[in-house]
């Protein structure tokens, strides 16, 4: 019988089998309907095939759908292999964790969950009333506030407190659909153990705080129609009348938020306009709100510490500058430079003990400045290479200092802020054995002479032969940083025998706001360049070849990789394609989705010369017929309401029916997944799901059990 039949694929054999042999050894997929339907925009003539995939509620869709999962089962089958990347992972993520608690009232309330279940758990326990009392342990016995069994025993609707009013009679929590971004919001007598009548449906919320008097909360309203609005509910009144606090005139591609400081003395107003400015506004009391920086295109970063407005911005300074501003007279011609730009990027920065501890990205990786409080530099800590590192304050005369990397899970020291000598405070909670493994740090150049790192991670001592299983991923967008982080995908690849990297991508922020830009809207197409030419210098380091290397993204990176793949089908061998945005021509019309925002970042096709641009990379658009091009595993589901799955459905079924090379495209579909996955899924769930993608690049790669 054929192995395929039983639903197993031979790992050692199907990547090269393909080489020797005509037809190709997998399963037809399923048949799907082709309906092509023409429209025109700015006078150039587009045919879309498969625009009834768009009905997702259509009887014929659900079938198409369980049709695909059927066929995406047939092909990964199980496998020894399979079980392996399950062990691995369930050793990698199904850990004890135990959230920092929150005091309120006459308890201390946290989420814990521990090795074995499914979820974490809201407790809580009496408090001590001191400031140092011990953390709770996996072994103590604690009242248990909010259990996400008793709401939905598939842990498929998943909780999480929000915050607790100051007195401590009331808890605020978060009821959220799968995978889906939109939640409600809930509120729980701590007395009765009954929610109140009050109750925020399903929508968009954030910044949702209680009031001082534990009466009433603000929260954030996004709108996909109308565009944010801050509100204020008072506790017993019907939300329809909550009172609007600020917000009116921004539209849906504007975030707005609130920060109330100095005890109610200010209010800050934030208003987002795309990933590349916002504005500053501030009211006192019940004064006026008046702009602080408004139509500057610049980031400005807000934090109030001592009765001061401390400004992190990258206006003229592409690199930011941390600058301090007067809450009373906060004109800009009257901000005071306290740390100017550097050659490094600016990326955070806290006050401990009377100083300013400074954290720089140089070559995306961090360091730590230490400064005066006039600016005047003090020193550094020292930090170990291919790192990520956070700093924050401590017991007197102490800091805590938070290191990870690919290979090395967070670990938190105790710093001696005037000896400088360090102890772990709080190990790894992962077991991950790094002796055997190294990273290395490749730099490539792109489009414009640009050079940048990608990190490589790999067992030691092997050999440049270009035969390694290898999955390169990457994001590259939206200001977003991909720096050293343990990822317990990646460390169940290498540890299988794959080498894994992470490439530096314009788009995001890892060299300031002038790389973010160079990756953005018309620049759009250097991200996808920069990412063809790091897949090539692996290949060039001899790390692998074409027919050994995949590529992995999601949402935008999901953008990113069947971008990579339609431009250079020869370069890839096997692509994971996740909660993708693919037909960009049209996504200024997909009404189904939350994120309007994301045509300030990737373009809208109804501007002439932004339709140029995103015609000439848009994937759903660059599929030919006859191309041979990668397997490809591609992943969505219902509830994805940021990156509308009509989008994974219409690109699944058109490679399946153009592609010339005999290799599979599938699809997974999960009913309930979306965009906020991680928080829609158990951790078994989670696990099978990373343990099926896995086992689809190892067997398209060709990496066998070790």
């Amino acid at each position: 019988m054929s192995p395929f039949r039983r639903g197993v694929i031979s790992l050692a054999w199907a990547p090269l089998a393909l080489q020797a042999c005509s037809p190709s050894p997998y399963p037809a997929p399923p048949e799907t309907r082709v309906e092509p339907v023409t429209y025109a925009l700015h006078g150039v003539e587009l045919t879309d095939p498969y625009r009834w995939l768009e009905r997702q509620d259509a009887a014929e869709t659900r079938a198409w759908i369980a049709a695909q999962n059927a066929y995406a089962e047939l092909v990964v089958g199980e496998s020894a292999l399979r079980e392996r990347f399950s062990e691995l992972l369930r050793d990698l993520t199904d850990r004890d964790d135990v959230g920092s608690p929150r005091r309120a009232g006459e308890f201390e309330y946290f989420t814990m969950q521990r090795s074995g279940d499914e979820a974490g758990v809201v407790y809580r326990r009496p408090s001590s009333g001191e400031e140092d009392a011990a953390e709770p342990t996996v072994d103590g016995s604690y009242e248990v506030v909010l259990d996400p069994a008793e709401i939905d025993a598939t842990y498929r609707t998943p909780v999480s407190m929000m915050g607790l009013s100051p007195d401590g009679r009331l808890m605020m929590y978060s009821v959220r659909q799968g995978g889906a971004d939109e939640i409600e919001v809930r509120i729980r007598d701590m007395e009765t153990g009954r929610d109140l009548p009050d109750r925020l449906a399903g929508a968009l919320y954030s910044g949702v705080e209680f009031d001082e008097d534990g009466t009433g909360f603000h929260y954030t309203h996004r709108s996909r129609t109308e565009g944010p609005r801050i509100r204020h509910h008072t506790l017993g009144q019907d939300p329809a009348t909550d009172e609007v606090i600020w917000g009116e005139g921004y539209g849906p591609t504007a975030f707005i938020g609130m920060d109330v400081v100095a005890d109610g003395r200010y209010r800050i107003f934030t208003a987002q306009h795309g990933w590349a400015r916002n504005d500053l506004f501030i009211q006192t009391g019940d004064g006026p709100v008046r702009p602080i920086v408004e139509g500057v295109p610049a980031h400005f970063q807000h934090r109030f510490e001592d009765g001061r407005l401390y400004v992190l911005t990258d206006w003229e300074a592409p690199n930011y500058r941390l600058m301090v501003v007067d809450p009373d007279d906060p004109s800009p011609d009257r901000w005071r430079e306290l740390i100017p730009e550097a050659s490094d990027v600016l990326d955070s920065y806290a006050f401990i003990e009377g100083r300013v501890y400074v954290t720089y990205l140089r070559d995306v990786e961090h360091r730590i400045r230490v400064f005066e409080m006039d600016g005047a530099p003090a020193g550094e800590v020292e930090v170990p290479e291919h790192s990520s590192v956070s700093i924050r304050g401590g017991d007197d005369g102490q800091a805590l200092l938070t290191v990870s990397g690919y290979l090395r899970p967070a670990t938190t020291y105790e710093l001696d802020l005037e000896a400088g000598s360090r102890e772990v405070s709080e190990p790894p909670d992962v077991d991950f054995d790094a002796s055997a493994y190294r990273v290395t740090k490749l730099w490539f150049q792109s489009t414009g002479g640009v050079r940048a790192p990608v990190y490589v991670m790999h067992r030691a001592g092997i050999e440049p032969d270009g035969s390694h299983p290898t999955i390169l991923s990457g994001y590259g967008g939206f200001n977003a940083r991909l720096t050293p982080g343990f990822s317990a995908t990646h460390a169940a690849w290498v540890e299988t025998g794959g080498v894994y990297a992470v490439a530096t991508l314009r788009g995001g922020s890892e060299f300031g706001e002038t790389w973010h830009r160079d990756g953005m809207l018309e620049n759009k197409q250097h991200v996808f360049d920069d990412f063809i030419a790091a897949a090539e210098a692996l290949i060039d380091a001899g790390y692998t070849s074409p027919e050994r290397l995949g590529i992995s993204g999601a949402s935008n990176g999901g953008l990113l990789v069947a971008s990579a793949m339609t431009q250079r089908p020869d370069l890839f061998r096997a692509v994971l394609c996740a909660y993708p945005d693919l037909d960009m021509v049209r996504f200024f019309g997909f009404t189904d989705t939350n994120n309007m925002p994301a045509l300030l970042e990737y373009g809208d096709a109804r501007v002439p010369e932004q339709f140029e641009a995103i015609r000439r990379y848009s994937p759903y658009q660059a599929v030919r017929e006859g191309v041979d091009y990668p397997a490809v595993m591609l992943a969505t589901g219902d509830l994805d309401t940021r990156v509308p799955p009509l989008q994974a459905r219409k690109m699944t079924a058109k490679l399946q029916a153009a592609t010339a090379s005999g290799l599979p495209v599938v699809l997974w579909y999960d009913a309930r997944g979306g965009h906020a996955a991680g928080r829609g899924r158990p951790t078994s769930l989670s696990i099978r799901d990373t343990a099926r993608e896995l086992t689809f690049m190892a067997q398209q790669l060709g990496l066998g059990t070790p």
